[in-house]
């Protein structure tokens, strides 16, 4: 295993990223405090993880909040911040969507609360099918040249929603170089369209829910409660999103994985971790955490590399649970 955080260029772009990048999704502003959501920054940072990622409607906007308090102090130049926009943020009809009003309107926002004067990459939180392609990316393009993101990226699109939106980039002069998927050895959407045209367009993944909330760390045994404090038992919103992953033949397969975790040398969760890490269109892995030991413990993943044999035994594992339909890869068809 090698010692410190390794780096990766997010995408074909020549911003390098660490492979292990900081998210706060579900827990700060609501399930952690915020005293213990600064101390899991500030494991971060000391793990060298040096990009962090969060967005507008996390928290209802608190966790932006949390994030930008948390960085205060630290050398801006050093950071990779990322936020997105596209769920609600507020009851207004124009309080949701990619249109040219609320894109504007939600990085101005985003900005304040993080206490920056640009993000590093802006991304579109899912496809609006309310708004043009068109607008939206214009909308992108305007903030790029004011200086308020340097670069442009999305989250959750198809592969031939990323290829509109790249040529449209393109024209514009603007560089779109990333994707935001769900990804994990449970979870596959990506892998047979997303990937191969991500790869041959330049632009990389930056991967979230590597551990499948928390599920591929082996701690959720079937036919037991879920320890009390977990994600699972969080009504705030890991409970709802967790819960199709708590069935006994899920929990049952993922206890197969625990001897290859022992054989790498690795827990379950820096298993899962790396093991997205092992996709080289990934640029970087999402993790998320409720105490400083967690953010230690997921880093040690940076680096590692597993071999063919060990790759190919998870995939006889977790063939049968495993989700692999393209389809899955979808956004809202109406406005939320």
């Amino acid at each position: 295993m090698v010692d410190g955080m390794e780096f990766r260029h997010l995408g074909r772009s020549g911003m390098l990223v660490s492979e292990i990048s900081y998210g706060n999704w579900i827990t700060h502003g609501s399930q952690v405090e915020e005293e213990a959501a600064t101390a899991c920054v500030r494991a971060a940072l000391e793990v060298g993880i040096t990009t962090f990622d969060t967005a507008d409607v996390y928290a209802g906007t608190r966790a932006e909040a949390v994030l930008g308090r948390a960085l205060a102090g630290e050398r801006r130049a050093g950071l990779e911040i990322f936020t997105k926009v596209y769920w609600p943020t507020g009851e207004g009809r124009n309080d949701r969507g990619l249109s040219r009003k609320h894109v504007l309107e939600s990085i101005d926002g985003s900005l304040r609360r993080l206490q920056t004067d640009y993000v590093d990459l802006y991304q579109a939180h899912r496809y609006d099918y309310a708004t043009p392609l068109e607008e939206t990316m214009q909308a992108f393009a305007d903030i790029v040249h004011a200086g308020k993101a340097l670069y442009i990226g999305v989250s959750e699109w198809t592969a031939e929603q990323i290829r509109a939106g790249y040529d449209l980039a393109q024209e514009l002069k603007i560089q779109l170089v990333s994707n935001q998927p769900q990804y994990s050895m449970l979870w596959r959407v990506i892998e047979a369209e997303v990937v191969p045209t991500s790869h041959e367009l330049g632009i990389g993944q930056v991967v979230f829910s590597p551990i499948a909330q928390g599920v591929l760390t082996g701690k959720y045994q079937p036919g037991q409660p879920p320890p009390a404090g977990s994600r699972a038992t969080d009504e705030h919103g890991g409970a709802g999103f967790i819960s199709r992953l708590m069935t006994d033949e899920v929990l049952g397969t993922v206890q197969k994985l625990k001897p290859l975790a022992d054989q790498a040398g690795l827990t379950m969760a820096q298993l899962a971790v790396a093991w997205v890490l092992q996709n080289p269109n990934v640029s970087s892995a999402i993790v998320g955490a409720s105490r400083p030991e967690q953010v230690h413990d997921n880093a040690k993943a940076a680096g590692v590399k597993l071999d063919a044999d060990l790759l190919k035994k998870i995939d006889e594992i977790v063939e049968p649970i495993a989700e692999r339909d393209p389809g899955k890869t979808q956004s809202p068809r109406q406005r939320p």
